[in-house]
């Protein structure tokens, strides 16, 4: 597993309003969506292609298109969703599935309550959207979900990481014949004692949407 914390100006900016208790929901929505392009931007860099003959006004040339088959975007719900415009911004033509998981708070272990997605993901680029690698429950069961279908390459998108959910990736990991990368803004100091990223930015689903009663 290779983690890639992305270090730019722009995305240092962004990730720091982000972090202000004081930054409102449409803000944080705005904020989240930018940031995610410029992650997508380094997150991409290994999507597969395919020579493309064209003709400019001047001359013929071989430039690229995306191969096939298409690159698979799969937010994990809620929180995920905050972040697939920002990536499909990037990627137009990729197709979208999601996974629906949810963390008993007490055991921090993730479950899978809904899916839609291709029934064989063979040869297929996944591009999991999971704002907050924290305690990696959540990621490493949403991979292992994919790579069970035949995905053989994947890219998580977080918008922090913690020290303690990379080495359970690591960890859960270890052995998957598929790569993975972690491509994150930041990866902050710890976990505290109830599973957030520290000093994080609070529950990313709460800050994008609201709390839902």
């Amino acid at each position: 597993m290779r983690t890639h914390v992305v270090d730019h100006p722009l995305v240092a900016h962004k990730l720091t309003v982000l972090r202000d208790k004081s930054t409102d929901s449409p803000t944080f929505r705005h904020l989240a969506d930018e940031l995610v392009t410029l992650l997508a931007y380094e997150a991409t860099r290994d999507v597969r292609v395919t020579d493309y003959d064209i003709e400019t006004p001047v001359s013929p040339t071989t430039g690229v298109a995306l191969a096939s088959p298409k690159p698979l975007v799969v937010p994990i719900l809620r929180a995920g969703l905050g972040m697939l415009d920002g990536m499909m911004r990037l990627l137009p033509t990729a197709e979208v599935g999601f996974v629906g998981m949810v963390r008993d708070e007490d055991t921090l272990k993730a479950s899978t309550y809904a899916e839609r997605l291709p029934a064989d993901l063979s040869g297929r680029q996944c591009y999991v959207l999971d704002p907050m690698l924290a305690t990696g429950g959540t990621l490493a069961a949403a991979i292992t979900f994919l790579t069970d279908r035949g995905a053989d390459h994947i890219t998580a998108i977080c918008l922090l990481a913690a020290p303690e959910g990379c080495e359970r990736l690591e960890r859960e990991l270890e052995g998957l014949d598929v790569p993975v990368t972690i491509v994150t803004a930041a990866l902050d100091e710890r976990l505290n004692e109830k599973g957030y990223i520290v000093p994080g930015l609070g529950d990313a689903g709460d800050r994008l949407y609201g709390v839902a009663g």
